[in-house]
Parts: C-alpha cells; structure tokens; sequence
C-alpha cells in the first residue's frame, strides 16, 4: 500500500443506515472520515478501542458515558475504551474525523461501497 492515499479512492464502510467512513490503518491506529446523513444515528455501543475525534461540518449530538453535549464544528470528543457512546446527527448531517487504538479489525468485515467523494468541505 502506498503511503498516500485520496479519500475520494478509499471505499466507504458502511457502519450504519446513514453511517459511512472513510478509514485507512496504520500498524497501531485506525484514522477514519465518517459521514452521517442528517438525523442519522449511531447507536449506542462500546469497544476496547480508545477514540478521539472532531466534528468537520454540521453537527451531532454525542452521549459518552453519562455526558451528553452537541458538538458542532471545531468541537472535539474524546471516548476512552469500554466506555459506551452514541450519536444523532443534526439536521444538516454531519463529518467527523475519529482516530482509533488499536486499529478498528472489526470494520474490515463490514460492507463496502464503491469509492466515492465524502461530505467533507
């Protein structure tokens, strides 16, 4: 694999109804684009992955843990491992960029779709 990579070229995982990422892994960590159609949901779940993210454009209102808060962009999460999340996007649908450790494996069984130009600005 090359050392560069278009995100327009990498294949979006679909992770949810509404719910795609864009990702490409290292050797310890997983770096992902998500887009989330407006009002998409994610819902809540937990992994033993540590996450950190921002939110691009638009908005979404997150739960970690007990928090609850709306990030919009600029806004940045962090969610440690085990602990269990979700999100709702807002109206205008959101992108959020999310780094993973470890790499997410589980996502490598998940459908794919043909690569396609994101959200992002």
């Amino acid at each position: 694999m090359s050392a560069f990579q278009a995100l327009e070229k990498l294949r979006p995982i679909v992770l949810a109804e509404g719910v795609t990422a864009r990702s490409l892994n290292g050797e310890r960590l997983t770096l992902a684009v998500v887009d989330l159609a407006p009002n998409a949901v994610v819902a809540e779940h937990r992994h033993e992955n540590e996450q950190l993210g921002f939110i691009v454009r638009g908005s979404m209102t997150m739960r970690i843990g007990t928090e609850v808060l709306e990030l919009r962009a600029g806004d940045t999460y962090v969610i440690p491992s085990d602990v269990e999340h979700g999100a709702a996007a807002g109206p205008d649908g959101c992108t959020a960029t999310d780094v993973f450790a470890p790499i997410r494996a589980d996502w490598e069984t998940k459908e794919r779709q043909d690569p396609s130009r994101g959200d992002w600005p």
